[in-house]
């Protein structure tokens, strides 16, 4: 049986350590020494302090306040048309959630769209296999096809009619209904 001797290395540990003692960053004040008070800018400016604006700009800024406001609202086309800038471009919100500040003026634009759609279109969802040639022959009335083209046309789901009124298209779904047909209007 062999002994394990774990003697030998705690004495290699043992030998030399280095100790480290807290070390403070900070020289000891004077304690009769009274408090320095630093003076804070009213604002903070991350570019740092600037020279004072010259008499030229000081002038040309009491001439712009001294206009009208119609006047005002010339300076700037009338910069960038100067300085040749770029038109600056409108962004698109579309599409994106703006939280609750946007939310009531999408759900306003939607019922605006609803109540401003005036044509609609007619589709066809099913149809019961022995009315088909009725269902073919009304198509055939409503889009002015031939018999092979209305044949064509009648594989569900189709629109069939496009850009009608809401009472043809009401019109429309009523005959199909009749002739053992599905149709909606979109």
């Amino acid at each position: 049986m062999k002994s394990f001797r774990a003697c030998s290395t705690l004495h290699e540990v043992n030998k030399v350590l280095q100790v480290r003692f807290f070390q403070h960053d900070f020289v000891p004040r004077d304690a009769k020494a009274r408090l320095k008070r630093y003076k804070y800018p009213a604002f903070y400016d991350p570019y740092g302090p600037r020279s004072p604006p010259s008499h030229k700009s000081i002038q040309l800024a009491e001439r712009i306040a001294s206009l009208s406001l119609e006047e005002r609202r010339q300076i700037g086309p009338a910069l960038q048309y100067k300085l040749k800038l770029p038109k600056l471009q409108p962004i698109s919100t579309e599409g994106m959630d703006l939280g609750l500040q946007g939310a009531p003026a999408v759900g306003a634009t939607k019922v605006e769209e609803q109540k401003e759609k005036t044509t609609f279109n007619v589709k066809l969802e099913k149809f019961d296999g022995a009315a088909k040639i009725k269902v073919i022959t009304e198509v055939r009335d409503f889009t002015n096809l031939g018999l092979k083209e209305a044949k064509d046309l009648v594989n569900v789901p189709v629109v069939f009619k496009q850009g009608v009124t809401k009472e043809e298209a009401n019109d429309i779904i009523e005959k199909i209904k009749a002739a053992g047909g599905v149709a909606v209007m979109e």
